[in-house]
């Protein structure tokens, strides 16, 4: 193992062309067009593939951007509007986000998940997929390759959502607002929330929107709930970032002039956080990978068939909308 004390050395253990190459796909995953996705897969790839030359840098360098990244992405709320839809459906979104940690939990263990990539698994699942996992990741103090397949298991899920929803929407005959709420609520990453729902229509996109952005403010008191949770072993870290995380937010909220520079450092928080996963993807060898197998994957997928279906048949019945 390289010593701490010498960062710099890798580089010179290592050939530089992989060095090279690492760097140049690392800013190539801060293009716009480049999604958070495709940034962990290229990760992955090049782990799996050369290895990571350089990983002590990568590791702290991800370990310090993501929790830069998480406090930017605070720019882009809108507390006031985030507070009064959370109001509305403060109890059910309660329910859901407590039974999915509750069952995710469960499940993990039953399939020998260990016990931080079940979390990461179903805190993704519960709240808002990638953003809610680089929540928690350094809190907990999570091992790169359980971070990895965490997000690897909520990005392939995302991806089935995005074309699964609108056309099962439309059989079971759900109106824009049905739609919009059940996408919020099913889907984990916002973005393919976004997506899904604007393919349903204008109004399914506008609840769905406001939903989901209630739904990730519960990043805030399951992040301070697990590390005072986790203290007790030694391993949780204090979330401070997750307060700067609401000061940008309730700055951006409070301050209306600050409001066209929260959607640029919103912006860059996103493709600051795609370069992050990048990086956390390196971190994924060829030994844990095998290690880990199918089960954290298993895990994430028996969970988000069962929050799908249950909260579906909630708003088909009517108890929640």
């Amino acid at each position: 193992m390289l010593s701490p004390a010498k960062p710099f050395g890798e580089f010179i253990r290592v050939p530089r062309v992989n060095v090279v190459i690492v760097i140049v796909v690392g800013l190539a995953t801060l293009h716009p067009r480049v999604s958070a996705a495709m940034a962990l897969l290229a990760g992955i790839v090049l782990a799996l593939t050369m290895g990571n030359p350089v990983p002590g840098q990568t590791r702290r360098l991800a370990q310090v951007a993501l929790q830069a990244s998480v406090v930017a992405l605070g720019a882009e709320m809108d507390l006031l509007v985030v507070g009064r839809v959370g109001l509305q459906g403060a109890g059910y979104t309660a329910v859901g986000v407590a039974v999915a940690l509750a069952v995710g939990t469960a499940l993990g263990r039953w399939l020998g998940v260990n016990r931080d990539a079940a979390l990461l698994v179903s805190v993704g699942t519960a709240i808002c997929g990638g953003s809610a996992i680089a929540a928690v990741a350094p809190v907990i103090r999570a091992k790169e390759e359980d971070v990895s397949m965490a997000l690897v298991t909520v990005f392939l899920l995302n991806a089935v959502a995005l074309f699964l929803f609108p056309p099962l929407g439309h059989a079971l005959h759900l109106d824009e607002g049905q739609f919009g709420l059940w996408a919020a609520l099913a889907i984990h990453d916002t973005s393919s929330v976004v997506g899904a729902a604007s393919q349903y229509g204008p109004h399914a996109l506008a609840v769905a929107t406001a939903a989901k952005l209630a739904r990730a403010l519960w990043i805030l008191p399951i992040t301070f709930a697990i590390a005072a949770r986790r203290k007790s072993d030694g391993k949780a870290k204090r979330p401070w970032f997750i307060a700067g995380f609401v000061g940008v937010a309730a700055l951006v909220t409070f301050v209306p002039a600050l409001r066209p520079a929260g959607h640029v450092v919103g912006f860059v928080a996103h493709r600051t956080l795609a370069a992050t996963l990048f990086l956390i993807g390196l971190g994924l060898s060829r030994p844990a990978l095998k290690t880990l197998g199918v089960r954290p994957f298993l895990t994430g997928l028996g969970l988000w068939l069962l929050l799908g279906s249950a909260t579906l048949g909630a708003i088909l019945a009517g108890w929640i909308h």
